[in-house]
C-alpha cells in the first residue's frame, strides 16, 4: 500500500527538530524508518509531518567513558553497534543487534527507533532494562534522564512525550550479560526473549514478549531454583496467538531465563 501524502522536514540540529515537533501535534520523528514507514503503509499511523533525523550528527556515535560507561546516540544503527570497538566494552549489545532481522534492516534501523517504537517483540527493550541503561530525553523545557525500567510505558508507548526526542542511551559497565530467545523463523521477531545481567550479586532479568513492557525480575541468586522461583512468582499473563499459547510462553520464559542467567554467569 502506498503512503498517503505527508509533509516532510529534515532538520540539521536537535533544536530545529524539537521546534518542528512542537509546532505540529501530528508530527512524528523518523529515525531509520524500519517500523514507522511500514506502519504508515498499513494506515495504522498517519502523521501529518515526518521529521527526519538523518542529518543530525549529534544523535549518532558511540563513546566509551573513562569509567566504562557507553554513550550511544539514538540514531546509531544496529550495524554501527555491531562494528564498534567501543561497544565491545559491553559485547551483548552487538550480539543482540546482530540477531535483529537482516542486514538491510540492521544497516538502517537505529537503537533509538527500536526502543521508542516499543513493540513488545523487540529485542532491545528487555536488554536495556536488564543491563540498567539510562535514557536521555530532550524537550523545549530541557533535558531529563529516565532509567530504562521506567522508560517503557505500554505497547508503542514510552516516556518520550509530545515534542520530545530521545537523544542518548547510557549503558553502565558490567561483568556478565546473557540473552536467550526463541524467534519466529531465522530472522523473525521473538516468541519470547530474556536478557540477564550479573555483576557479582543477584542477577537482573528482563523478559520480553510476555507483556506490554519488559518484565523486570530480581532473583535472590543466580541459582536455577532462585531463577525459576522468580519467574513463577511473576504470575506472567502473556498473550496467545498463532505462534504460541500463553502457557507455552510462560514455559519459554522460565527456560530462557535459566539460559540467559547461565550465559551471564559464564561471562563474569
Amino acid at each position: 500500500m502506498l503512503l498517503r501524502e505527508v509533509e516532510y522536514a529534515r532538520p540539521a540540529s536537535v533544536q530545529e527538530a524539537l521546534r518542528l515537533l512542537g509546532a505540529n501535534d501530528g508530527a512524528r520523528a523518523l529515525a531509520g524508518g524500519q517500523t514507522l514507514i511500514n506502519v504508515m503503509k498499513a494506515r495504522a499511523a498517519s502523521p501529518d509531518v515526518l521529521v527526519d533525523l538523518a542529518d543530525i550528527g549529534e544523535l549518532r556515535g558511540i563513546e566509551l567513558g573513562s569509567d566504562g560507561t557507553l554513550e550511544i546516540g539514538a540514531m546509531t544503527t544496529y550495524s554501527d553497534i555491531i562494528g564498534s570497538a567501543e561497544a565491545r566494552a559491553r559485547p551483548i549489545l552487538g550480539e543482540v543487534c546482530n540477531q535483529i532481522a537482516d542486514v538491510q534492516v540492521r544497516n538502517r534501523g537505529t537503537m533509538g527507533g527500536n526502543v521508542c517504537s516499543n513493540d513488545p517483540t523487540n529485542h532491545l527493550p528487555p536488554l536495556l532494562v536488564a543491563i540498567g541503561a539510562t535514557m536521555t530525553i530532550v524537550g523545549q523545557n530541557g533535558e531529563r534522564s529516565v532509567p530504562a525500567e521506567e522508560f517503557f510505558l505500554g505497547v508503542y508507548m514510552t516516556a518520550v512525550g509530545p515534542g520530545e526526542l530521545l537523544t542518548k542511551i547510557f549503558v553502565p559497565p558490567g561483568k556478565g550479560d546473557g540473552f536467550a530467545s526463541v524467534p519466529i523463523g531465522k530472522d523473525g521477531t521473538c516468541i519470547v526473549n530474556v536478557a540477564a545481567s550479573l555483576d557479582g550479586g543477584a542477577p537482573r532479568l528482563a523478559i520480553g514478549c510476555v507483556d506490554a513492557v519488559p518484565v523486570l525480575l530480581r532473583p535472590d541468586s543466580a541459582e536455577d531454583d532462585a531463577v525459576r522461583a522468580a519467574v513463577r512468582s511473576a504470575n506472567l499473563d502473556p498473550p496467545w496467538d498463532v505462534h504460541a499459547s500463553a502457557d507455552y510462553r510462560r514455559h519459554l520464559a522460565e527456560v530462557l531465563a535459566l539460559r540467559a542467567v547461565a550465559q551471564a554467569a559464564g561471562r563474569t
